[in-house]
């Protein structure tokens, strides 16, 4: 069983420069313990067999393949605007920008 003693307690809070009472260091040190017997449960449970994971579920690509499809010309594209220039859309002008 892994546990904490107040004094090794009190020596992470030094290092982490967190000020913290008696009772704190005590009442700490019974929750470190608690938390690594958990985690020596979970390294029980983890054997050399299972391999580590970054996410619970298998992840696969959901992408449909990049196929190169016959498309619209820029003459087709455009006849239906009401105006257009040099191959592109014509809009209107707006928030007083210059031409």
């Amino acid at each position: 069983m892994s546990s904490l003693s107040r004094d090794e307690v009190a020596n992470l809070a030094r290092l982490a420069r967190i000020e913290m009472s008696d009772e704190e260091l005590v009442s700490l040190a019974s929750e470190f313990t608690v938390i690594l017997e958990a985690v020596a449960r979970v390294q029980e449970v983890a054997g050399a067999d299972v391999a580590p994971t970054s996410h619970p579920l298998p992840l696969r690509n959901v992408f449909r393949p990049d196929v190169t499809t016959p498309s619209l010309t820029p003459e087709e594209a455009l006849s239906g605007a009401p105006a257009s220039e040099e191959q592109r859309f014509r809009v209107p002008q707006i928030l007083g920008e210059e031409a």
